[in-house]
């Protein structure tokens, strides 16, 4: 009787393991863990049948989608059906999702987390040693200097950084030294400043607009130069970032601030017009790194058409320049990819990819 029994939850087991599945498959090479090794409790994967209907979405689904696309979502229903890692990736599959780009994700926001950790970190020696940091944050319309620069000050103490993002000049600055506004926002003792956009200004977008004479643009290259040798003899760093995208990309993500009504305020008549002077802005960008790069002041150049990993080199860049206290305990990686990040060299031809 003890057999028959034995037997009996053997051949419940087998018919268990028949309903789920391998999908080892699905599980992404680089990840390093096998499917099984998390699994706690048996389970069976979601299905047709026993009130389980796969979503019509699924079925028609025509490649592969991101969780919170229409059509793409996964509700509490699904989530409470799922007790294993297995059956995850397989409700997963059940809705077409990505399950490479899910983890690539999860990646991001886990090293984002810990680069967070470490500048907070280096706030603190920044305060307590009296440096003077300013960062620029340069590049194309929608490179996506706004949204490093957050990933940069969400976790930081707002009583030691400021992002200035100057509006255009009032009547009585146009008649000021071009440098003079921009002096007013320079770091204090123990400050960090990030410049969503800077006096770099008059070397790409005015002239390319015509917001300024070429004289004046000559004048700036010029002197620039000079001004940011004083700012480094007087103990100021200067970390000057060049954010780079294609034009195919530019173009995507015009069109996805246009679709998007959270998002239509970014939008500027200086944006609408970056696609057809294209070639303008490529001549103006490419005089400015010949002219104002220098040993003290280097241009930074970061590839930009993947937002999250211009993020996080570029943060991995500023903690892997300065010499922060703790630094050497970091459990992440510091020193930044250099298929991302590079140093302008005047040799070397710096078209957008």
């Amino acid at each position: 009787m003890a057999a028959s029994g034995e037997s009996s939850r053997k051949s419940k087991d087998r018919k268990g393991q028949t309903d789920t599945e391998d999908i080892d498959d699905l599980l992404p090479s680089a990840s390093g863990t096998d499917a099984h090794e998390l699994e706690t409790i048996p389970t069976k994967v979601p299905r047709e049948g026993d009130g389980y209907q796969v979503p019509r979405s699924a079925m028609i689904a025509q490649g592969l989608g991101r969780i919170g696309e229409p059509g793409y979502v996964l509700t509490a229903d699904d989530l409470r059906r799922v007790n294993t890692r297995k059956g995850f990736l397989k409700l997963l599959a059940n809705k077409a999702v990505d399950i490479e780009e899910v983890r690539k994700t999860l990646l991001y926001e886990q090293d984002l987390r810990q680069l967070q950790v470490e500048l907070v970190r280096l706030q603190r020696w920044i305060q307590s040693s009296g440096e003077r940091i300013a960062i620029l944050v340069e590049g194309r319309d929608a490179a996506g200097k706004g949204g490093t620069i957050r990933r940069f000050t969400e976790h930081l103490n707002p009583r030691a950084m400021r992002v200035v993002a100057l509006p255009k000049p009032t009547d009585a600055e146009r008649g000021q030294w071009y440098f003079q506004r921009y002096i007013h926002q320079l770091p204090n003792r123990g400050e960090i400043v990030f410049f969503d956009r800077s006096w770099y200004n008059r070397a790409v977008v005015e002239p390319v607009m015509g917001f300024c004479t070429k004289k004046e643009h000559q004048r700036f290259l010029q002197q620039v130069p000079e001004f940011e040798h004083m700012l480094y003899e007087d103990g100021v760093t200067i970390i000057k970032f060049w954010f780079s995208i294609s034009k195919d990309e530019q173009a995507r993500r015009f069109e996805a601030r246009r679709q998007n009504p959270l998002k239509q305020w970014k939008l500027s008549p200086v944006d609408e017009k970056a696609q057809e002077l294209w070639d303008a802005y490529t001549r103006c960008k490419e005089e400015m790194f010949s002219k104002t790069h220098s040993t003290f002041s280097p241009w930074i150049i970061v590839q930009a058409n993947d937002k999250q990993a211009a993020r996080l080199e570029s943060l991995r860049y500023v903690l892997n320049l300065l010499p922060y206290k703790g630094k050497d305990e970091a459990q992440i990686r510091l020193t930044p990819d250099p298929n991302v990040i590079t140093r302008f060299h005047r040799k070397m031809v710096e078209l957008d990819l």
